[in-house]
């Protein structure tokens, strides 16, 4: 890891750690919030937060094709991805999300191989590695699921893996931050939609609990990890901006040991030790990026 240049590294690790987090974040915030509301909104601040802040440092605006982009973007990755992320959740428990999204790598390599970067043979190892090791983990803890959840997962995780592609081989946002802000934007009003579409509003009370949830998903799961997830997809290949899905369901079986009450298996050490040792030959397997990321 040390081989990674500095800001490449502190933004797999900000999305490694900060994203295995939000999982038992949005099981918290789901108690108050409908889910696609919850979603839409969350990112709507940090995108009007980040817009703004944009603003007054004199960024430009997007261009229509930049805005129109960024609502395709968008809507793939927080419409699809977190919108039915949301919905999964409600029906399987917050470590069992993220073993199942442990298959988003393998998705996003297929997406990534139709434009011709497909893996190496080495990340292709940890690629399998990572998600034999996400299923062992699968065992260790209190892990549940229903059929309703287990698809609208399947569905978060292609249009999630095909925004993320095209975010950086078809499609073009707006430079730098502005781009991540006018896709937040456009994701968060389109889940925003879809929630009042569905009948969905803010009429139940929303607890203490809830509301930092929510506020947390805000700060940091959006306005910091998600913008160093765009970040790493302009800066590595598919294979490593991925591995997130590796190594957050780690993190959120131990918040749900530590939270939740939820049971661990002892093999949940030798499951640790291989998505850890995935993540690791994905590294090494990486080619050169610009050191000064």
């Amino acid at each position: 890891m040390r081989a990674l240049p500095r800001y490449v590294l502190f933004a797999l690790l900000t999305v490694y750690i900060v994203w295995g987090s939000t999982y038992f974040a949005i099981h918290v915030a789901l108690q108050s919030f409908p889910p696609f509301l919850l979603m839409g909104s969350r990112f709507l601040v940090a995108g009007s937060l980040l817009f703004a802040y944009l603003k007054w440092r004199g960024t430009d605006y997007p261009t229509r094709r930049q805005w129109r982009d960024a609502g395709i973007v968008g809507v793939l990755l927080l419409g699809g991805g977190m919108g039915l992320t949301a919905v999964g959740q409600q029906y399987v428990s917050s470590g069992m999300t993220a073993v199942f999204i442990a298959c988003s790598p393998m998705i996003m390599s297929l997406c990534a191989g139709m434009f011709g970067v497909w893996p190496n043979k080495r990340e292709w190892l940890g690629i399998l590695t990572g998600f034999c090791g996400a299923l062992l983990l699968s065992g260790t803890a209190e892990l549940s699921a229903q059929p309703l959840g287990m698809m609208a997962l399947l569905g978060a995780i292609i249009c999630w893996d095909l925004g993320s592609v095209l975010s950086q081989k078809k499609l073009h946002l707006a430079p730098g931050a502005m781009g991540f802000a006018s896709e937040m934007l456009l994701g968060g009003a389109f889940l925003c939609v879809i929630g009042f579409a569905r009948g969905e509003n803010f009429n139940a009370p929303i607890t203490l609990p809830a509301f930092f949830a929510w506020s947390y998903l805000v700060v940091a799961g959006s306005l910091l990890a998600f913008t160093a997830y765009m970040y790493l997809l302009s800066k590595v290949r598919p294979a490593l901006a991925s591995s997130y899905a590796y190594v957050n369901p780690v993190i959120a079986v131990a918040l749900g040991v530590l939270l939740a009450g939820e049971t661990v298996a002892p093999r949940a050490m030798l499951a640790m030790a291989i998505i850890l040792a995935s993540v690791l030959l994905i590294t090494l397997a990486r080619k050169p990026v610009d050191e000064h990321g």
